[in-house]
């Protein structure tokens, strides 16, 4: 998930972009990553968490990744034909059939409609299908370190340590290149507020469909989904659409595939 980090979670963390200096390269990461440990501690990371910021590795897949967005910058024609967006419908509609009790609870608790998390979840990792090879709390500390999006980023990375310390990953989950998580790809940050035990077992486990789709219908409303109001582009619910993800691209197209899905 790539929408920008609340204002809660920024200002009670800000203070962590004092940080020893930052860099482009790998160039300093250990001696950055000491001085940030006493930072993060101040910020209530535990043990934890701070044994899992010792262990990360200068990441520098994450920062090639970074450096090489393209597909946000495709006409939504394109965008959608690479994506594969009619076998996300397809495939969505067969998992709404298949299970319509799940997405209507879903719907009934949170107003946020089947749609609109199928398609979230197949746009952002196929259903499930891959969720990331690289490590999450590595990713995450690499892009806190890295001074293009230093600020937006060490917010997060203080998450997926507290996402360490209460359980919900460890420094061997993997997740997405830009430290994303789970089914519909947290940002930890996110991970960390919005995060849900939908299925009651004491665990807010981004990697189960229920906790996963439960955290995203939540994400969704605390950010101010309106039940049974339109999502489309010049809609209400649009402009929550735009939370998720910052490319417009991306946006128009989670709003057509959950029309398709939904009608």
């Amino acid at each position: 998930m790539k929408a920008s980090v609340s204002a809660i979670l920024f200002s009670l963390f800000a203070a962590t972009a004092s940080a020893a200096p930052c860099s482009n390269t790998s160039a300093g990461f250990d001696a950055w990553k000491a001085d940030f440990a006493k930072q993060a501690q101040k910020a209530g990371v535990g043990k934890r968490g701070l044994q899992a910021l010792q262990s990360t590795k200068y990441s520098q897949s994450t920062i090639n990744a970074d450096r090489n967005q393209k597909s946000f910058k495709l006409s939504f024609e394109k965008f959608m034909q690479i994506r594969g967006a009619d076998t996300i419908v397809a495939q969505a509609r067969r998992k709404k059939a298949k299970n319509p009790n799940f997405y209507g609870s879903l719907e009934k608790q949170y107003g946020v409609p089947a749609g609109i998390l199928l398609a979230i979840h197949g746009m952002e990792t196929g259903f499930g299908g891959f969720m990331g090879d690289s490590s999450v709390v590595s990713s995450i500390t690499t892009l806190a370190f890295d001074c293009r999006r230093s600020e937006f980023f060490i917010p997060h990375a203080i998450g997926a340590l507290k996402l360490v310390d209460q359980g919900s990953i460890t420094i061997a989950t993997k997740g997405a290149k830009h430290g994303e998580l789970g089914h519909t790809q947290f940002l930890p940050g996110n991970a960390l507020r919005y995060g849900v035990d939908g299925n009651g077992d004491g665990v807010v486990d981004f990697y189960n469909i229920t906790d996963a789709m439960a955290s995203t219908a939540n994400f969704l409303r605390q950010k101010g989904w309106r039940p049974g109001v339109g999502y489309q582009q010049g809609q209400p619910n649009f402009a929550v659409i735009q939370e998720w993800n910052a490319a417009g691209v991306y946006q128009k197209a989670i709003a057509n595939m959950a029309a398709r899905i939904d009608g």
